[in-house]
């Protein structure tokens, strides 16, 4: 038995990048419990954000070692036309955990600057191998071109909060603008060209997230509603009407990770769902976020539940899985 584990080879080379995606996932369910229920049930927030907080630490530890180790591995991430854009997950995990210990400068503040100094570099890093690249074709645009840019858009939350405005509406304005720009090269993709392969469809989930986190972003730098902020919740809410009736689809693509694509998008609706009903005093809105908590907390209970299995069963971060 020792000596067929001194042989075993390692899984490390094929921790993905992906696996942030747990991250964010974890994250937003975190921020929804305290938006929805944070009074009622303060508890299960704080023990979600303890939680989310000691399992970032493990995939960074995790990459980190990746990183170190088998750099080339790495690089094919890098250069793979999808994984690309998952590298961002890294700084918008930073981004999140940031909000969560909001309530605590000393840990807010350092998550807060690395994450958002991160999220530009790495932006302006994707941003130049869309440019000047020549590899990419129509067919490799899918939703998940929306993280490395519009992931700009979370850095606002806690920024706002820690007297950091102007820096705030800077990364706003990246998010904001840029998401209009790929939303068009997506929709173009999804409408003229043939479809998503079957275990990228969750990321159609992906385009929830804009218009969620812009609309809870962007009350934030204001602090109040008007109706810009109207457009944005409205669209999210509308998008997220869509997918509910495309959820036949869905059932039928089969666990991979990947299948995280469906978490954070759905908790960032419930938050800006939570935060409509508060600022219009709304009793159908808040009966709506906690509908959207409840089924969002089954939804990332079912993938933590999938994903210990395929661990356990090596069938996600294997050889076999990629």
């Amino acid at each position: 038995m020792d000596a067929q584990r001194q042989h075993a080879p390692s899984r490390l080379p094929f921790f993905p990048i992906v696996f942030f995606a747990v991250v964010m996932g974890l994250s937003g369910l975190t921020l929804a419990w305290k938006s929805v229920a944070g009074n009622i049930a303060p508890d299960i927030y704080q023990w979600l954000g303890a939680i989310t907080t000691v399992i970032a630490l493990i995939v960074c530890a995790l990459y980190f070692l990746k990183t170190v180790l088998h750099r080339d591995a790495v690089r094919a991430e890098q250069n793979h036309p999808v994984m690309l854009n998952f590298f961002p997950a890294f700084s918008i995990s930073l981004l999140l955990l940031s909000a969560i210990w909001q309530s605590t400068p000393s840990l807010a503040l350092p998550l807060w600057g690395l994450g958002s100094g991160v999220q530009l570099l790495l932006t302006l890093y994707v941003l130049s191998r869309w440019i000047y690249d020549q590899h990419f074709q129509i067919t490799h645009v899918n939703p998940a071109w929306f993280i490395p840019i519009v992931g700009n858009i979370i850095a606002p939350i806690t920024g706002s909060q820690l007297g950091f405005i102007e820096l705030s509406w800077f990364f706003f304005s990246i998010g904001i603008v840029f998401w209009l720009v790929i939303l068009t090269i997506v929709l173009n993709r999804l409408f003229f060209h043939e479809p998503l392969p079957l275990p990228m469809t969750p990321m159609l989930f992906i385009l929830l997230a804009p218009p969620s986190i812009a609309f809870v972003s962007y009350t934030s730098l204001i602090d109040g509603i008007d109706h810009f902020a109207r457009v944005l919740y409205y669209v999210a809410l509308f998008i997220g009407l869509f997918l509910l009736v495309s959820i036949p689809r869905f059932i039928r693509v089969p666990f991979s990770l990947s299948s995280w694509g469906y978490s954070f998008p759905s908790a960032a609706l419930t938050l800006a769902t939570s935060k409509m009903a508060t600022l219009i005093a709304s009793p159908f809105l808040l009966s709506l976020s906690y509908a959207l908590l409840l089924g969002v907390t089954l939804l990332i209970a079912l993938l933590l539940i999938k994903t210990i299995k395929g661990l356990l069963n090596h069938t996600i971060i294997s050889a076999e899985s990629k």
